[in-house]
């Protein structure tokens, strides 16, 4: 940029670009929308410039930021799960489509690969999984073990560590991991998720930690607490968040059916005949909207106050 250019406005304007978008730059997690926003400016800019200069490679610069402005402007209301026309409520969702697609893969390691046969241990596993996913060790404290699995906790944890599922620390024991506390969390290890042998996750540690956020807020959400759910119920929460559009119908859209119900209790550890209860209960909730399991299908959409959580199918 000539140090002489006219009118001052401009150049500042461009002075102030340059620094926006080197500041973007150090930001620590991206965000399109405002990426979109800066490509604006510099469209709007470098117009002026080549009409002041009558330099035509700043026209060609100028068309080019305006591409960049409406390819990250899709990429934005794809991540958020609103169509590109731009209709329909906008909604900021928890997962990105990738990050859904990483969550239903977990949820599928873990209905293959759980070592208890019961939902209250499978519900443990999820968690355990995503809290340990990335590196196969992570921290858990007393509150999150209560919080996912209630009276249930020490039997499952004592399990879990008896198969030889879960390692405690050395000179740690269950009811030591039970009462531990935020500031002294207990360090677990998943052994098949150590790095040492193949592993079954792809991502990294913002998705690993954006995973457990997610299904922390299903678990744990209030509406559904209020109605004491057992285990089924929560990983039924999960599962339907999951494999949900970004309107919140359930299934694919492709065949527009909603889920197979032997899969949905597969999960669950369920019978697919017991899933229509805990649908009732989902529904009570106000975590669907609508649901019914007729022909050995599950269907329905999540409640607008949860739309968030879809997996964006």
């Amino acid at each position: 940029m000539p140090d002489d250019l006219q009118p001052d406005d401009l150049r500042l304007e461009l002075i102030e670009l340059g620094d926006a978008f080197r500041a973007y730059q150090r930001r620590p997690e991206p965000d399109l929308a405002v990426l979109a926003g800066l490509h604006d400016r510099k469209s709007r800019a470098f117009a002026v410039w080549a009409t002041v200069t009558g330099d035509a490679s700043l026209s060609e610069e100028a068309e080019r930021a305006d591409t960049a402005a409406r390819t990250t402007r899709e990429m934005h209301a794809n991540r958020v799960g609103i169509a590109g026309d731009g209709d329909g409520p906008v909604v900021e969702r928890l997962l990105t489509r990738t990050q859904g697609a990483h969550a239903r893969s977990v949820l599928e390691h873990v209905r293959a690969r759980a070592p208890l046969p019961g939902a209250e241990g499978r519900l443990a596993v999820l968690m355990l999984t995503l809290r340990t996913g990335r590196a196969g060790t992570g921290n858990v404290t007393g509150q999150d073990l209560h919080g996912w699995l209630q009276g249930d906790a020490e039997r499952v944890l004592r399990q879990l560590v008896d198969v030889g599922w879960l390692r405690l620390p050395e000179e740690v024991t269950v009811d030591d991991a039970l009462a531990s506390r935020p500031e002294e969390p207990t360090r677990v290890t998943v052994p098949s998720l150590l790095p040492a042998g193949p592993r079954p996750f792809p991502f990294g540690k913002v998705t690993r930690a954006r995973l457990s956020g997610w299904a922390q807020k299903a678990v744990g959400d209030r509406r559904l607490r209020k109605k004491k759910p057992g285990a089924a119920t929560r990983l039924l929460a999960v599962y339907t968040a999951a494999h949900s559009r970004p309107d919140g119908r359930l299934g694919s859209p492709e065949d527009d059916d909603g889920l197979g119900l032997d899969a949905v209790a597969s999960f669950c550890a369920l019978r697919p005949e017991d899933v229509a209860a805990h649908t009732e209960r989902l529904v009570g909730a106000d975590w669907l909207a609508e649901a019914g399991t007729d022909g050995g299908r599950l269907r329905g959409r999540l409640a607008e106050r949860v739309l968030t959580l879809s997996g964006l199918l």
